[in-house]
């Protein structure tokens, strides 16, 4: 039997006797009760070798980040990085492994369909603006209609950062019905 025990932050593995629970490295039978002793897993170093730190039972230590991105990760992250300009939003639906999954597909879309009412507003806003009794509505409507931009982007941004598919009204359904 072999249990994993701490030094200097570093896990040893090191052999004990399944019987009594002596420690037993090196030798072939238990010098307490006599049991033969199982062999030692294959190893370079032999019995001793030090280990990767494992987690002890009844530990609440956290554990260790995967040295590799998951890939449901990295699609959080590519969600997020197409609001940032439509650039990106572009190239994932052109190039061919992020065309293929959904979920970044569906948050390039609606980056774009977001990109196209913030335009569509703001040329509603300025040809407003030229009319002599709403010129004076626009200059109230202006700070509006940008907050609400900007907090339908950053919802957006911080919902596909988090894995959801979080639809904006009236654009993100038309998103869903394309992708």
């Amino acid at each position: 039997m072999y249990t994993w025990g701490a030094r200097k932050g570093r896990v040893i593995i090191m052999p004990f006797c399944s019987s009594c629970g002596t420690e037993v490295s090196g030798v072939k039978f238990c010098s307490k009760c006599g049991q033969p002793v199982a062999e030692a897993p294959a190893t370079s170093a032999g019995p001793a070798e030090e280990a990767p730190a494992a987690p002890e039972a009844g530990s609440s230590a956290p554990q260790a980040a995967p040295a590799a991105a998951t890939p449901a990760a990295n699609d959080n992250v590519l969600g997020a990085v197409a609001y940032l300009t439509i650039v990106p939003a572009i190239v994932f639906l052109l190039i061919e492994p992020y065309n293929k999954n959904r979920f970044v597909r569906f948050h390039s879309l609606q980056c774009l369909l977001l990109a196209g009412a913030i335009i569509v507003l703001n040329t509603a806003n300025i040809v407003i603006g030229f009319v002599p009794v709403l010129g004076f509505v626009t200059f109230l409507t202006t700070p509006l209609v940008f907050l609400a931009m900007v907090a339908a982007w950053l919802i957006a941004v911080i919902k596909a950062f988090n894995g959801e598919e979080f639809r904006l009204p009236i654009i993100g359904d038309m998103a869903a019905r394309n992708v």
